[in-house]
């Protein structure tokens, strides 16, 4: 059944993504003008709602897919977040890789994972009922073992694979990122699901 909550939650995430996605777009050279703006977050809204709809529609055969839709729109939301950070640190100081770029997709990471943790304790995963700081805790040791996935990855493309020729480094930096991000994005949401959240 359709959750008409659910579908306006989904939607507001998408709205907000796609408002963090205009500091990422802006920085690898694509121009803002307002048509852009409009679709990057009107799209995005659009987009995690009907991706919602369709997951309600496939879980009536395959139950976990809706969840499984949840931590994807959560994730989305939370990748671009992390990419947000990334790029507005890129922005102040014009540092694109070595020893600071690995230190700011740190920053990013953990700025997103707790972002994350609130929105799949309680929208995902329904697990209102706090088990005080346990939850907290499984959280960051299985984000822990995803902090290293991710930082790790990112860094050996962007330091030391570096970008092809033809790539500019900041898009090349962003690559990286988004990279990252969905290597861990499976380790996450089993760790979420059977480790952190188990009912």
């Amino acid at each position: 059944m359709i959750n008409g909550k659910d579908i306006k939650v989904s939607g507001i995430i998408g709205l907000l993504a796609g408002a963090l996605l205009l500091p990422v777009l802006s920085n690898v050279g694509i121009s803002l003008i307002a048509r852009n703006i409009v679709l990057a977050i009107a799209g995005m809204g659009a987009l995690t709602s009907i991706g919602y709809v369709f997951a309600s529609f496939i879980s009536r055969w395959i139950p976990v897919v809706l969840q499984f839709a949840k931590f994807a729109i959560v994730g989305g939301f939370n990748a671009l977040l992390d990419l947000g950070v990334l790029n507005l640190l890129i922005f102040l100081t014009g540092v694109v890789s070595g020893g600071w770029y690995s230190v700011f997709k740190a920053v990013s990471f953990l700025t997103a994972v707790n972002s994350s943790f609130w929105m799949n304790k309680l929208w995902t995963f329904g697990a209102n009922q706090s088990k005080g700081k346990g939850d907290m805790i499984k959280y960051l040791i299985v984000y822990s073992i995803g902090f290293g996935i991710n930082v790790a990855t990112a860094s050996f493309l962007v330091n030391f694979i570096g970008a092809p020729e033809g790539i500019s480094l900041k898009i090349w930096a962003n690559i990286g990122g988004i990279t990252a991000s969905f290597v861990g994005m499976f380790w996450n949401f089993v760790g979420a699901k059977f480790i952190v959240f188990k009912r």
